[in-house]
């Protein structure tokens, strides 16, 4: 029932998205919707704003259908506690599992559960959401961190959706509590084979694995976003 419900919010939010905001979309893969069917892990680059389900509005009914009941995706404890952004957001992804910023228990079990049958992954990578003047939080550099690494090692079959986001802070930026309207929603999307971006980089010498997952996801923020 949580999981029916979830897709009839999520296609909620695709209709006002439709309605109230203006969208670009771009493809840099061949592969496109027809290869939905196959995505096995979603990866989100360039989180910018708690906002970003408006993202749902460039996604098909069937991701749609299938995002609401088969995907887990990590969600930080302190935004999870959140009264009404974790309730929201539990709602949206009954699948979200909360994590903490430490490679503990949490995380352990969030991995434990990717590559079950039927199971889709998403994660933001980043783990951290980029302020207004580029920075996180802390005012550090935006960068990739190891855990899409972990994933991917757990993954040998099926395909990468990436999304590369051009950022939500022209309509809401963190600490806003509401968003502008009727402004443009802008993302690249590119699938990719799993064992293809994995044998890619293999031939990459002088890294350990998670090293060229992060190196080749920070270049891709640099290349692929619009």
């Amino acid at each position: 029932m949580l999981k029916f419900l979830s897709f009839l919010l999520m296609a909620k939010v695709k209709i006002l998205t439709h309605i109230l905001y203006r969208g670009n979309k771009q493809w840099l893969s061949e592969e496109r919707e027809e290869s939905y069917k196959d995505v096995r892990l979603i990866v989100f680059l360039n989180h910018t704003s708690l906002f970003e389900p408006l993202f749902i509005r460039f996604s098909s009914w069937r991701l749609l259908w299938n995002v609401a009941h088969k995907v887990i995706v990590p969600g930080a404890d302190v935004t999870m506690r959140r009264p009404l952004a974790g309730r929201m957001l539990k709602a949206l992804l009954p699948g979200v599992i909360p994590i903490s910023r430490k490679q503990d228990e949490s995380w352990q079990y969030f991995l434990s559960m990717v590559g079950q049958d039927g199971v889709i992954t998403a994660i933001l990578p980043e783990g951290r959401m980029k302020r207004a003047n580029g920075l996180d939080k802390a005012g550090k550099p935006m960068s990739v961190r190891g855990g899409v690494a972990e994933i991917l090692e757990k993954l040998e079959q099926g395909k990468i959706l990436f999304i590369y986001s051009g950022g939500l802070h022209h309509i809401q930026s963190p600490g806003d509590i509401f968003p502008k309207l009727f402004k443009c929603i802008s993302a690249n999307l590119e699938i990719i084979d799993i064992p293809t971006y994995k044998a890619s980089l293999s031939a990459i010498s002088g890294k350990n694995f998670k090293a060229k997952v992060m190196a080749d996801m920070d270049q891709r923020l640099l290349d692929c976003v619009p």
